[in-house]
């Protein structure tokens, strides 16, 4: 193809462009000195979107958590933290969220997550004051604003490569191959911003007073605790998961490069306050909370619903905040949700509704425990392959409905179906007793007595599943100290 003088010159002015983006609207990195592209977004719309979300974050992972303060607790040692970074006088807000997930995330405009879940997996101070560090490290970074204009830059040039593609013919594969690139800088922060992230966290303890190790001893325990999850739910861990498109994962020794990075010399008596730490989440609820209800073996019980179910043998049952899931090693999955509105024909929302796509057969009305309840079957096909799929909706007593899903592989439908109806036929009202009776699990701390073994602790532990494993996850440090007399424990008890 032979270019004309225009078509040169529209070409010449796309390239400029891009080189225009590549130099221009960098802003200084406050934590590193180095010059980031920020161009589309600034420190104002940083704030902006940390607080239009802010809500949205609170009601998606369960709420806010402040028993036996807590919430004061992490707020002060993000203070402490934020002190210690090169942003002292930003406004943060720091908020525990009601989940037992292991997670801790951040908004940019200052806004930090940290879970209980993620608390309860800690042993000390300075392993908590570490994951907080971490994620101010992130917003002092401004990775999110880097993110966000590399992925604003990769759409502009997809724009800018289509019109040179329509004067210079260049092959149409390329915008594929740049969209693939914009959608890798959304899928979360890059290695690099994940090991500055460590190197900003680790400087923010030393400058803090703490033992900089702290960073590398908590990875390792939410290495132990994904292990002990794919235990549980017969899933890969969180590594073995990885693919193509995810960013690359951390490791002990990636940390302890960030580590060594974060500072010369070490810190004159190095603290790490695990005594205040443990006197800090004595009582702090374990696992689910009576808001989101409440997992004991194979039963899930909501006393704030008044409802129960149990799934059969060999599922584990995952509490989220919108849905109940369980899940069996063969593929099977039972799902359960709610919705609301006002549905008068229960049996038109199941099957024009919730279940239009699906070309239900085998429609037919049940009763459920006194709960009137529609019920029907279909194929589909999901993204793991076929499925025969069976739905239950069931008519609470006011508006809202409650939902269940059977999805079973084709092969082993027959072997699970009399499991599967009483699991259906399990779904109840609670009585006032039991309502009454349903308490969460709770930290305990125990101090291990002359004549006592670490197996009498493990033996006090009110998990269902490898009481051994979790107790030895959470007191990891403490264990490979050794287990003296008048040393303190960490246990999971009514």
């Amino acid at each position: 193809m032979i270019m004309t003088l225009l078509d040169r010159s529209r070409a010449a002015v796309a390239v400029a462009m891009i080189a225009l983006l590549a130099t221009a609207a960098c802003s200084t990195n406050p934590a590193t000195g180095e010059r980031n592209f920020t161009a589309f977004m600034s420190p104002e719309d940083e704030a902006r979107v940390g607080a239009e979300e802010h809500p949205k974050i609170i009601e998606q992972f369960g709420g806010v958590y402040d028993e036996g303060g807590i919430a004061a607790y992490v707020g002060e040692l993000g203070g402490k933290m934020l002190r210690a970074s090169e942003s002292p006088g930003a406004s943060y807000t720091f908020t525990v969220l009601d989940s037992d997930v292991v997670n801790a995330f951040a908004l940019p405009g200052g806004y930090v997550y940290i879970s209980r879940g993620l608390i309860a997996l800690a042993e000390n101070e300075a392993e908590l004051a570490g994951v907080i560090g971490h994620e101010i490290g992130h917003v002092v970074a401004r990775h999110t604003a880097q993110r966000y204009s590399q992925a604003m830059a990769a759409n502009i040039g997809l724009s800018i490569i289509g019109i040179i593609g329509q004067v210079a013919g260049v092959p149409s594969q390329t915008n594929d191959l740049l969209s693939l690139g914009a959608t890798a800088v959304l899928q979360g922060y890059s290695r690099e911003q994940e090991l500055e992230a460590d190197l900003l966290g680790s400087r923010y303890l030393r400058r803090a007073g703490y033992d900089p190790d702290a960073m590398r001893s908590f990875f390792e325990k939410m290495a132990g605790n994904d292990a002990l999850r794919a235990k549980l739910t017969g899933q890969p861990t969180g590594e073995e998961a990885y693919n193509f498109a995810s960013s690359h994962p951390r490791t002990s020794d990636r940390i302890q490069q960030a580590i060594d990075l974060s500072g010369s010399g070490a810190v004159p008596n190095p603290a790490l306050n695990r005594d205040r730490f443990l006197a800090e989440i004595d009582g702090m609820i374990f696992g689910d909370s009576p808001a989101q209800g409440i997992r004991r073996g194979r039963t899930f019980s909501h006393p704030e619903l008044r409802l129960t179910f149990t799934v059969p043998p060999d599922y584990y049952i995952s509490n989220h905040p919108d849905a109940v899931v369980s899940v069996h090693p063969n593929g099977s999955q039972i799902i359960f949700d709610a919705d609301s509105g006002d549905h008068r024909d229960l049996r038109s929302y199941l099957t024009d509704k919730w279940g239009k796509n699906l070309r239900l057969t085998d429609v037919e009305r049940i009763n459920v425990n006194g709960f009137d309840a529609w019920t029907g079957r279909a194929k589909g096909r999901t993204r793991n392959g076929e499925r025969e799929i069976r739905l239950i909706a069931l008519r609470d007593d006011g508006v809202r409905i409650f939902r269940l899903a059977f999805i079973v592989p084709p092969d082993t439908f027959d072997a699970q179906q009399e499991a599967l109806q009483r699991t259906t036929y399990s779904f109840r009202r609670m009585t006032e007793a039991e309502i009454a009776g349903l308490k969460p699990l709770r930290i305990r701390t125990r101090t291990l007595s002359s004549g006592e073994t670490v197996a009498d602790l493990e033996r006090r532990m009110a998990v269902d599943q490898y009481p051994e494993d979790w107790f030895r996850l959470i007191n990891q440090e403490a264990l490979q100290d050794g287990a003296a007399p008048g040393e303190r424990f960490k246990i999971v008890a009514d």
